[in-house]
């Protein structure tokens, strides 16, 4: 199975990151021009978070906050989980799952590499069975 250096290699280290005093306005436009479903909140280039579209729906909408007026380190996540390069993309869905998380900063000597989501896993797990089908068809024909 893949690491998730390899991962990388293929989807690309771009990373989106946002200073937490931002707006969440700000953060929300920015996602919304990427196409993306979170940011790496960076204080002097050190990971302090990670905003996402749920950190709005629950800390915005339910409690009736404005986008404008609250900064985004005032509900973003603030313990994020990462990966390490040479880590697996079972070993990632695993954290994901246990920790309820969509989106892994990808980490190594305390420097941010790049980002993966769930769907970046999902993906990587259906290429690498319809690779292994594959393989297993062949065989069976030949």
């Amino acid at each position: 199975m893949r690491t998730v250096n390899q991962l990388l290699q293929g989807k690309g280290f771009d990373i989106v990151t946002i200073d937490g005093d931002a707006s969440v306005f700000e953060a929300l436009t920015l996602m919304a021009d990427k196409g993306i479903g979170s940011l790496v909140v960076l204080d002097k280039d050190q990971i302090v978070g990670l905003f996402t579209e749920r950190d709005y729906a629950r800390d915005i909408t339910l409690k009736e906050r404005t986008a404008k007026e609250t900064k985004v380190n005032e509900i973003m996540t603030s313990h994020v989980a990462v990966a390490k390069p040479d880590q697996s993309i079972e070993e990632c869905m695993a954290i994901m799952t246990e920790k309820r998380v969509r989106h892994l900063p990808v980490m190594e000597d305390g420097k941010l590499l790049g980002i993966i989501s769930i769907g970046d896993l999902v993906k990587a797990i259906i290429e690498d069975q319809q690779f292994v089908i594959g393989q297993l068809v062949s065989y069976i024909n030949a």
